[in-house]
């Protein structure tokens, strides 16, 4: 009987073996999580979960009982410790299992900060996953003092839950300004701002010397001399594609594991899809981490080891969500040379990437129109003229039949 195993019991992984079941797929199936528990949404952890406005049961992607009666094999709480391509076989707490397709979903890990600067502190806290939140969630009382250490979509994400639930906040980023990274100007400024009326102390062009305390943080130094108080500390400066199965395996990496537009890596019958993986796209190899990356690569995957001969064409798409705005972005804008405006905060407004005349990316905050009409648009390969997107009395939906 055909086995395919799927190491990494996250979106990926949960997608890729509910498509295969549920397109007829009548091999055998295992699923492999470190976690102990089943496969979990991770966005509303450092949101909904954490606020407290969302119970476990509802972060599951699927009732446990799933897997049982579509005859998957959850393993939780699993270690694998190596994959021998020319064996066909992983090792898994310390025994072997065979495969005939394996499929590596093995998502990211968070950076940390060194020990040497206390990073091994008590109180110092990363946002990846459920341990993570939990461990951090009864320090979120009001009035206690929290240094976050990163001013990226994760970053912000926390301080605004933070402010929400009335401690005293402040950030520091090392970039001359927030969203350094992945935003343009505008829309750091429209963060900043709703940041700033909610009592967050952002500290720009500021970056973290070292913690202080003895076992528990409880200082900060700042790199301008500042020294700070503290109660606790939660770095968001970055993932990265948890990658050391495959390389120790002698898997081609390049910015996460190598795949082909199928899905397939440089090993015969292993794949990887989601946060892991990188792939063609448009003339250069990307990795996304996103919930619907994660989704749709591991379905193409999925369909590829029933036979099939799909090519991943990514549409991306993201998504953050602080205080009461919602934030949705279509596109990447990388090599963007002009941006748009479209609206006036605090209302509806949406920031267009443009390259030369070429539309790129929207960034759009409450205005899910904005986000829609930018999306499909990128999408079909329009490029609206700049000046329509900025005349307010343009008709968006237009756009798309232009």
């Amino acid at each position: 009987m055909h086995h395919v195993v799927v190491i990494g019991a996250g979106q990926a992984g949960s997608s890729c073996v509910a498509k295969l079941r549920n397109d007829g797929f009548e091999g055998k199936i295992t699923l492999i999580g470190a976690e102990p528990q089943p496969p979990y949404q991770r966005p509303p952890l450092s949101k909904a979960y954490l606020m407290g406005d969302m119970e476990l049961e509802r972060l599951y992607l699927r009732p446990q009982s799933f897997y049982a009666e579509y005859d998957i094999d959850l393993r939780l709480g699993a270690t694998v410790e190596a994959i021998d391509v020319q064996a066909q076989q992983i090792t898994v707490d310390g025994e072997p299992l065979a495969y005939d397709d394996l499929v590596l979903t093995t998502g990211s890990v968070p950076h940390r900060l060194p020990a040497a600067i206390g990073g091994a502190l008590d109180g110092v806290h990363v946002v990846r996953n459920l341990a993570d939140v939990d461990a951090m969630a009864p320090r979120f009382k009001a009035g206690a003092r929290v240094l976050i250490v990163g001013g990226g979509y994760i970053g912000l994400e926390a301080a605004s839950v933070a402010a929400k639930l009335g401690l005293e906040v402040t950030l520091v980023e090392m970039a001359p300004r927030i969203l350094q990274r992945v935003a343009a100007p505008e829309t750091s400024d429209f963060f900043r701002y709703l940041h700033q009326t909610h009592g967050v102390m952002l500290r720009e062009g500021v970056g973290l010397e070292r913690l202080t305390g003895e076992g528990a943080v409880s200082g900060a130094v700042l790199t301008d001399g500042v020294t700070l108080e503290v109660d606790f500390v939660i770095v968001g400066v970055g993932i990265a594609p948890a990658t050391a199965l495959a390389e120790a395996a002698g898997i081609t990496l390049d910015n996460g594991i190598a795949v082909d537009s199928h899905g397939r890596t440089s090993a015969p019958h292993v794949w990887a899809a989601g946060d892991c993986a990188s792939f063609p796209y448009r003339g250069r190899r990307i990795r996304l981490e996103s919930v619907p990356n994660a989704i749709d690569q591991a379905e193409i995957v999925a369909e590829n080891l029933m036979g099939g001969q799909k090519e991943y064409y990514a549409k991306p798409w993201f998504w953050s969500d602080q205080y009461d705005v919602k934030l949705q972005i279509a596109g990447l804008n990388t090599g963007y040379d002009r941006v748009v405006t479209r609206g006036v905060a605090p209302g509806p407004v949406s920031f267009w990437y443009y390259r030369g005349t070429e539309l790129l990316a929207v960034d759009a905050a409450n205005d899910p129109r904005g986000y829609m009409v930018g999306k499909r648009l990128i999408e079909a390969g329009k490029s609206p003229d700049p000046a329509l997107i900025a005349d307010p009395q343009t008709d968006m939906k237009a756009l798309l039949t232009a």
